[in-house]
């Protein structure tokens, strides 16, 4: 190769001798940070961008926020503090469970109370992280649905110059003119569902194939925008409340009815189902043998329930996971326990109190306590304090039951005279004895007790009057509540599957079916595929696609044959 003497040189920029560095750069010309008096340029460490001014900080934090990386952390953070809501029990799913914690640990409770742990997901904390993954999975959503559209719609891209250098190539020689070739290529593409396009004066097909794989992606992400707008609506709407209704009592669906309801701040009390309901029978059945003795093996309520005032009844049978449902309201089976039947006469055998009294369980044998509370308006308050043991065993250790079922059952109570504060305006606990204003019976100096069997009775010191234990009927907690959003969640769920269903199993690729007239006369098309996911046989498809080519182009020549 030779020089070629005709040809300028560029013309070089004239510099003053005076205005050059020691590098050799005109000072107006030097290195961005490697200005005089600029230390980090002459240090060699990189130069430090400019500050970023309000806006371009806030759109910075945008984008960092609504980034997918931000919200698969705040998921991983509304995961881990669901945790304590299923471990610490809650005020909502069972209010008794948590009054027997914060007896046996006040100090810790006060703790949990502060941090809101005794209802996890009203707490603020919870619901700021709730919030903040719906906001960051909206704006993650919306503009990769927006450039999903964009390039769904889109051309797809031209062949290559060079197409026995994509990964799947295949070469065939066929009869026929290109545009014959180019219509089968463009049948058969589409009918394997592809996106199928040819520029003016192309000897090429351009397909593209797969992008319900990032529609399913979106699907997937939406689908939890979904679930978790129908989890607040039904925190919104929706109610929850219990009852302990002993065995041979109702219930009516009414606010004044609840021991205990929590509800949305949407909610409206008309909106509760007139329904009422009476627990005719209720079954407990424990294992009685094996490593898991007393544990719960069934648990069933037979209910007679009326829908609306005026109804027919109807009778239904409630299990643990087979709740009644009315209307949209489910009846739930919380937990169980056991109300002896107390009757409590005066001195001159007028009846002051009588029928079942529901006791607490303190342990799984069922070992129960509660009380009696007796206004007499002609003298003292009677209070009664007793403890029900299903099947009573007492030894050095003191008295409990050794098995939930009622195989020996015995009541043991005391009992104390006095005011019981019943008019003094202040709410006082149903379980448990206000003692302020009582004074205990005494036998002897020693504090009343007495030990009851089914049937006995025991009159109290001082002409008080008389206990009597008639029996005991068994109670249920049921849990009453609506959740409005439930059919959206289940929609949500659904639509999470099919989601990422689509997106673990479709495959993005492309494929370019060329057609070139050779020196013989004769076709050569030449089919290539491009790979734009991980996964999938692409030389499979490219070598399927070529077979049904050709087979399209051999039908149409037998056709014309005929």
């Amino acid at each position: 190769m030779t020089e070629r003497s005709d040809v300028a040189a560029p013309a070089q920029p004239e510099i003053d001798p005076v205005h050059v560095s020691e590098r050799g750069y005109p000072h107006d010309q030097q290195p961005w940070g490697a200005q005089a008096g600029d230390r980090s340029g002459r240090s060699g460490e990189p130069p430090r961008p400019p500050a970023l001014n309000a806006g371009e900080f806030a759109r910075w934090a945008w984008r960092q926020f609504t980034s997918m990386r931000v919200a698969l952390i705040l998921l991983f953070l509304l995961a881990l503090a669901a945790i304590p809501g299923s471990i610490i029990p809650q005020s909502r799913a069972d209010p008794l469970l948590v009054r027997d914690f914060r007896a046996r640990n006040p100090g810790l409770s006060e703790w949990y109370d502060r941090l809101g742990l005794f209802d996890v997901f009203s707490a603020p904390w919870f619901a700021a992280i709730y919030i903040a993954l719906l906001i960051s999975l909206v704006g993650c959503i919306l503009p990769r649905a927006w450039q999903h559209w964009k390039a769904a719609r889109a051309r797809p891209p031209r062949a290559p110059r060079r197409l026995s250098r994509m990964p799947a190539y295949r070469s065939v020689v066929v009869d026929g003119d290109p545009e014959q070739v180019l219509a089968a290529a463009r049948a058969e593409l589409r009918a394997r569902r592809f996106r199928v396009g040819r520029r003016e004066g192309s000897d090429s097909i351009d397909a593209e194939a797969g992008h319900i794989r990032e529609t399913g992606n979106l699907v997937f992400h939406l689908s939890m925008v979904v679930v978790l707008l129908a989890v607040a609506l039904g925190s919104l709407f929706g109610y929850r409340g219990t009852v302990l209704v002993p065995e041979g009592s109702g219930f009516a669906n009414s606010l004044v009815q609840y021991d205990n309801l929590s509800a949305g701040p949407m909610f409206d009390p008309g909106d509760l189902p007139p329904f009422s309901l009476e627990v005719e029978r209720f079954a407990m059945e424990f294992l009685d043998a094996g490593a898991q003795l007393g544990m719960p093996d069934n648990y069933e309520a037979t209910v007679n329930f009326v829908r609306a005032p005026g109804a027919e009844p109807e009778t239904r049978t409630i299990r643990v996971n087979e709740p009644l449902n009315v209307d949209g309201t489910l009846v739930h089976i919380l937990n169980p326990g056991y109300a002896p039947a107390i009757t409590v006469r005066s001195a001159a055998g007028d009846v002051l109190a009588e029928g079942p009294v529901p006791f607490l369980p303190q342990d799984d044998n069922f070992t129960s306590t509660g009380v009696v509370k007796v206004p007499v308006g002609t003298g003292p308050d009677l209070g009664i304090e007793g403890v029900f043991l299903p099947t009573a065993y007492i030894d050095d250790v003191g008295m409990r039951s050794i098995f939930p079922e009622p195989r020996i059952p015995e009541l043991f109570i005391t009992a104390y005279h006095g005011d019981l504060g019943l008019n003094d305006g202040v709410a006082q606990s149903v379980y448990r004895l206000t003692q302020d204003g009582l004074e205990q019976f005494e036998v002897d100096g020693e504090p009343f007790r007495a030990r009851l069997g089914v049937g006995e009775t025991v009159e109290l010191p001082d002409d008080a009057g008389y206990v009597t234990f008639d029996g005991y009927v068994t109670w249920v907690n049921l849990q009453i509540s609506r959740n409005s959003g439930k059919e959206i969640a289940l929609f949500g769920a659904i639509l999470a599957v099919v989601g990422l269903a689509a997106s673990l199993y479709v495959r993005r690729r492309r494929v370019w079916v060329r057609a070139t007239r050779g020196a013989d006369g004769r076709t050569v098309v030449d089919v290539a595929g491009l790979h734009r996911s991980d996964g999938g046989n692409l030389d499979d498809e490219v070598a399927s696609v070529t077979d049904g080519l050709r087979a399209r182009l051999d039908d149409g020549e037998s056709e014309r044959k005929t």
